[in-house]
């Protein structure tokens, strides 16, 4: 084969992957609007697995013409170049480099993965294939008016499903603008809405995104569309705050399903609504995880490049299944799983391995952290800490490829660095203190609403966002709500003691909620506050019941934005508006 053959076929099994790919998001707003939640699911976890069947099926054509494992250089570095041509107008041009580097790298040796053969660095850098109009519509109030124009945007959205009180909920909307957003008050005909075309779908929400243009700034919001009891649509919240706009797009939440023919121009339109989002994080946010993985290691490369640091072990308890590690001034952990676990983990590597998977493809509901996973990962040995080289050396012996200069990690997970909660209580206020307990219990709760059970619930294994929520991020013992049995602790009489008996026993899921103050919240001070704020949760029952609710298919709804700022929900405390 010829390099343009190659280019060529490359570049057509991209085509296959993203056509596939909008094709199966096609099917939400259908599934939203008779809400099937069942289809928004599936169609979630199908996206995950999508993009690595499609590269397999090309690497699989590939292989009957390359069944080495060495680069014929002068023919893949002319391939290269061919595929830069091929990219020169393509509307997800970095999509489709991050697609020919998954392929490159399941053909041949990770010694080869440099930028000679590989898209290390973009070719098209610093430039956006679409402009971002591409994504968003204009509208100008000056032309209808405010309330006209609002109703204009939310029919061109085109939801296939009837809103409940449209001029109502406008009202609302108009209501909670001028209270959350007064800097921008300004007549109709001095301002103007950009929209973007596609609304955003997960679980059992839509969100329309966009900002207001005016003379004082530019406000970014979102538009939280449910539905009615009825089975009609209401708008159920404006948020305009950055901090809860990010929430919206957090790192801890599941992958939305967003239509788009220009991935960059979307993610740029994004990144301007909220800038202290990283590239990385946006593309992740709306389903292109395997490009997000992209995007974070050019970050991690430059930061490497521009900063004189060693990997050091992360700050925290030691992990007994996983090596914690990091560096000090880039917000991400680095975590590799040991060769041997203590004995009170009686499971093996592929069980954590099917578990931080069983995560990956849920709804992290805004409380589980999620992962970037890679392999054959190259880090020089002059960039890591001497005891940490020692502990690799130690604890991940098969893990590991040494050779003079370099250690290669066979497999590794990377999330977002938050402060451990155990270690951040050490520092905190009363105030503090009482709203991450709280929130730590809220944390659990919520986990629960969507058939997680977190299994190991010590403290250390939560974190504290610097949005100061509560965040689960170690997931050796993760498993479904549903398979375990949750007991109340048996009655020892003297009798028993006596004849040093006991009742207690336990069977491999049995779980007893009246221990979680004896075993996890030692501190007598942490155990008042959460007996005051959680009692439920030290009760079987609790647990039972939110097990039976799941087994009856009633799922209640966690939002990723405050209650108070729900239209119903201020209609109830305040009276109608």
């Amino acid at each position: 084969m010829d390099p343009q053959e190659i280019a060529f076929l490359i570049i057509s099994g991209f085509r296959k992957h993203y056509s596939l790919f909008q094709d199966i998001t096609a099917q939400v707003p259908h599934a939203f609007a008779t809400q099937q939640w069942h289809v928004i699911e599936k169609v979630n976890k199908s996206r995950i697995s999508h993009y690595d069947e499609r590269v397999a099926d090309t690497v699989k054509i590939l292989r009957l013409h390359f069944n080495s494992s060495q680069v014929n250089i002068a023919l893949w570095f002319k391939v290269k170049q061919a595929y830069i041509e091929l990219l020169t107008f393509h509307p997800q041009a970095e999509l489709a480099e991050t697609f020919y580097n998954s392929v490159f790298c399941q053909l041949f040796h990770h010694s080869y993965f440099n930028n000679n053969f590989i898209f290390v660095t973009s070719s098209i850098e610093d430039t956006t294939t679409l402009p971002v109009e591409a994504e968003y519509r204009s509208y100008f109030p000056v032309v209808d008016g405010l309330k006209p124009t609002i109703y204009k945007i939310i029919s061109n959205i085109n939801f296939a499903c009837e809103f409940n009180d449209l001029e109502g909920d406008i009202r609302l909307l108009q209501k909670a603008f001028i209270k959350q957003a007064p800097d921008t008050h300004h007549q109709h005909f001095k301002m103007r809405f950009d929209i973007l075309k596609s609304p955003f779908y997960r679980n059992k929400s839509a969100y329309i995104v966009g900002r207001v243009i005016s003379s004082s700034g530019t406000q970014p919001f979102i538009i939280a569309v449910l539905h009615h009891p009825n089975g009609k649509l209401k708008i159920d919240a404006l948020v305009t705050n950055g901090t809860q706009m990010s929430l919206i797009f957090g790192f801890a939440r599941a992958y939305f399903l967003v239509e788009t023919h220009a991935p960059s121009a979307l993610v740029s339109f994004l990144n301007q609504l909220m800038p202290s989002k990283t590239q990385a994080e946006l593309y992740n946010s709306i389903g292109f995880h395997k490009h997000g993985k992209t995007e974070f290691y050019r970050a991690f490369l430059h930061h490497q490049k521009h900063n004189e640091e060693q990997f050091c072990i992360a700050p925290g308890t030691p992990g007994m299944v996983m090596l914690v590690f990091t560096l000090p001034t880039f917000p991400y952990v680095f975590k590799v799983i040991k060769e041997h676990f203590a004995e009170s983990k009686p499971f093996g590597r592929n069980t954590v391995l099917a578990r931080y998977q069983l995560v990956k493809n849920h709804d992290r509901v805004g409380r589980m952290a999620d992962t970037l996973e890679y392999s054959n990962v190259v880090i020089k040995k002059s960039q890591i800490e001497p005891q940490l080289l020692e502990l690799m050396r130690e604890k991940l012996s098969n893990s590991i490829i040494e050779d003079s200069d370099f250690i290669v990690i066979k497999h590794l997970y990377i999330e977002r660095r938050i402060t451990p909660l155990n270690l951040y209580l050490q520092n905190a206020t009363d105030e503090e203190t009482e709203y991450v307990i709280d929130d730590y219990g809220h944390a659990i709760k919520e986990m629960l609403h969507v058939n997680i059970f977190p299994g190991d619930m010590l403290l250390k294994n939560f974190g504290v966002s610097r949005h100061k929520r509560v965040i689960f991020y170690d997931y050796d013992e993760v498993q479904y709500l549903t398979e375990m049995n949750f007991k109340a602790l048996p009655k020892t009489s003297l009798n028993d003691l006596y004849c040093g008996e006991s009742a207690l026993s336990f069977a491999p899921n049995d779980v007893f909620p009246e221990q979680l103050c004896t075993f996890v919240l030692t501190n007598p001070k942490l155990k008042a506050i959460f007996e005051r704020l959680h009692p439920e949760l030290l009760t079987p029952d609790y647990w039972q019941q939110a097990q039976r609710d799941i087994q009856q298919h009633k799922t209640k709804h966690v939002f990723p934005y405050p209650q108070n700022q729900r239209f119903g929900q201020q209609n109830k405390n305040k009276g109608s508006l």
